[in-house]
């Protein structure tokens, strides 16, 4: 509830091994080919300035003490079936079992706040850097700071066939969004604060005024702010014919489980 207690637990040992691992060779070997095979790309890119950690043999097999490791991640990062593929690999090997909380990134950034998550896997550089700089993040051992990038996708503007926006001729994807405000074409918002939805409202033109805030769409009939993550979103913008933004990622694998939505 926001009081400070004495008795929260960090298993830092758990936290830094899996990012170890993740950072590995292996790991990254792992995401470099996820996707590959089902969809024909891989769904994630690895980033080439991304801190290299080659060697899994002093990463710590786990304790009784240690097993349990709580991640705080997105419903991006989730939805995709990254972690689905990822994790079961790290815990067979080092006995480990991860404990998966996902929500938009301000939720998962606010449950490490509150002492509920060991480590957080996010993508909204901004809120992350605010979560560093109020002292709630650490430096893992033998990297040069607490944030650490090591892998992304895109962002995609998706909606129904029809594109009653005409957005497939737009020029710019800031072309496509004022389409879809000119045209009063449905759009659903995750609204959740996630990294995702604090990129799609810097997408939209300015004079629109189109903000976290419900006052700001109150008068946009067309704007349907959810609240949801990125998998129910895509079967809402579905059901309703509607335009949203998603990582292609997340969207690539809706798509494969019979969704229709392009």
């Amino acid at each position: 509830n926001g009081t400070a207690v004495s008795d929260v637990k960090i298993n830092m040992v758990g936290a830094d091994a899996l990012i170890h691992w993740i950072l590995s060779s292996e790991g990254k070997g792992y995401i470099a080919e996820y996707g590959k095979e089902e969809f024909g790309t891989a769904l994630f890119t690895l980033d080439p300035k991304a801190p290299v950690e080659s060697e899994t043999s002093t990463i710590p097999q786990a304790t009784d003490e240690t097993k349990t490791i709580r991640l705080s991640t997105t419903t991006s990062v989730n939805d995709s079936g990254l972690l689905g593929y990822l994790l079961p690999k790290f815990e067979q090997k080092y006995g480990y079992k991860v404990e998966v909380a996902s929500a938009g990134t301000g939720k998962a950034i606010e449950a490490a706040q509150m002492g509920n998550a060991d480590l957080i896997l996010v993508h909204a550089k901004a809120k992350e850097e605010d979560f560093i700089n109020a002292g709630f993040a650490r430096t893992v051992w033998h990297y040069a700071a607490p944030r650490l990038t090591f892998m992304y996708n895109y962002f995609v503007l998706i909606g129904p066939a029809s594109d009653p926006a005409g957005v497939k001729n737009a020029a710019t994807v800031l072309d496509a969004f004022k389409a879809i405000a000119d045209t009063k074409s449905t759009f659903v918002s995750r609204g959740d604060g996630s990294g995702t939805h604090t990129k799609e409202l810097s997408l939209w033109p300015a004079d629109l005024g189109i903000t976290e805030e419900a006052t700001s769409f109150q008068n946009y009939p067309w704007y349907v702010s959810s609240n949801a993550g990125m998998g129910a979103v895509l079967t809402m913008a579905e059901q309703q014919n509607a335009y949203t933004l998603s990582d292609k990622a997340t969207f690539l694998t809706f798509q494969n489980n019979n969704g229709v939505i392009e």
